[in-house]
């Protein structure tokens, strides 16, 4: 078996057959497979490793060239895709290879953290990623805002097609990277793509001549659904003004389902609001995220509200392996490397999951991730507090 890395504009005759294969309904017309090559201009800052044996590509993957705030701080991240095997290739390795040699290959390409979306999350807990929340839905009658219709907010809201919002869209997103724990977005090549996307509206909201919010959406039908992307705002003002547009399509649509973070509370959008919010996972279509750090760098000027110290030793990851000093000192983080006595034993999954906000280390110790010194429990809970994480990309 051989791994390669190959151009994007290989990608076609290498790949497509088993991302194919293994991601849309088959077999598929051959029109597809042009589509497919018309995209590749968007693909070249991708990464693409391919394994093959006796001349034959039996498995492939994709890292995707993105960036991803980290408690404050925006990261060049790795956004893993099209995982493939062939079926006669499956449960040989190749899989476990290719991602070894890619999260290497990133790395040195300066990426330090790493997302993905699991067919199986155990599988790749195996690699050193870790779970983050799914985003919610949130599903109600627009009636149920009649209260926003009669408010005076001070902003309004246009339609747009999306090729005509794509600019304010594309901004709105860049400022939310600065803002918003786990948002990640693609590079200029990859987001370049979404331009010419058909078939949605756009609804911007604006105050003071300033975007404060904006969500993707399409209807299906008269009386049916309207059917939402994510729901992105700068604040409540931005939240209530695309609901209150929302609101006027009483007479429209029966339902409006929307995407929405996993710390928003639809619940309290209004008295006597019903709404049902769900947030489901199932494997291999609809798994939650799962983050890893590449580097223990990637800890540098982290947000953290201690002025603390402790000692890490993280083990059985490569990349990571090594005893490290965590100091939180006015308001960031900073780590080196140590020989001190760790206090903490982890692994790449636990250290991650405390980096990213979604488990304290009492947690990490009952999920496996680890062990820490009960002296050090609290210490490491201040340094990293539980923050809740939206990963916007959906890759």
């Amino acid at each position: 078996m051989q791994i390669r890395q190959i151009p994007a504009e290989e990608r076609p005759g290498a790949m497509f057959d088993l991302a194919a294969y293994a991601f849309e309904s088959s077999p598929w017309p051959e029109a597809d497979k042009e589509t497919y090559a018309r995209r590749m201009p968007f693909y070249v800052t991708a990464t693409g490793l391919v394994a093959e044996e006796d001349g034959q590509v039996l498995a492939a993957v994709t890292a995707l060239a993105m960036r991803q705030n980290v408690r404050g701080v925006v990261h060049d991240m790795a956004g893993v895709a099209s995982v493939v095997s062939h079926p006669s290739a499956r449960r040989r390795g190749f899989v476990r290879q290719l991602l070894t040699r890619l999260l290497e290959q990133t790395r040195e390409q300066g990426c330090v953290v790493s997302a993905l979306y699991p067919f199986r999350p155990s599988f790749y807990g195996h690699f050193g990623y870790v779970g983050m929340p799914r985003v919610r839905t949130a599903t109600f009658a627009p009636e149920g805002l009649a209260h926003l219709v009669r408010a005076e907010l001070p902003g309004e809201v246009e339609r747009l097609p999306f090729a005509a919002a794509f600019d304010e869209f594309d901004a709105l997103t860049l400022r939310l990277l600065e803002e918003r724990h786990g948002f990640a977005v693609f590079d200029e090549t990859r987001t370049a793509e979404f331009r010419e996307r058909t078939k949605r509206w756009v609804a911007i909201a604006r105050s003071g001549g300033e975007v404060v919010g904006a969500v993707i959406y399409r209807i299906d039908e008269y009386g049916g659904d309207l059917i939402a992307e994510d729901l992105l705002t700068t604040g409540p003002l931005g939240r209530a003004l695309l609901l209150q547009y929302f609101a006027r399509h009483v007479d429209q649509v029966a339902r409006v389902t929307m995407k929405i973070g996993a710390d928003e509370v639809p619940d309290l959008w209004g008295t006597d609001f019903a709404v049902v919010t769900e947030g489901r996972t199932d494997y291999p279509k609809h798994g939650g995220p799962m983050v890893r750090l590449l580097s223990m760098t990637a800890l540098n000027g982290l947000h953290t509200r201690a002025d603390l110290g402790v000692t890490v030793e993280v083990i059985d990851d490569d990349l990571l392996g090594g005893r490290y000093r965590i100091t939180g000192e006015a308001g960031t983080l900073t780590v080196e490397e140590t020989k001190d006595e760790p206090q903490a034993t982890l692994t790449c999954a636990g250290i991650s999951a405390l980096a990213y906000g979604v488990l304290d280390p009492v947690e990490v110790v009952l999920r496996g991730f680890g062990q820490v010194d009960a002296g050090a429990v609290e210490t490491l809970g201040a340094l990293f507090p539980k923050q809740m994480p939206y990963l916007f990309a959906d890759f």
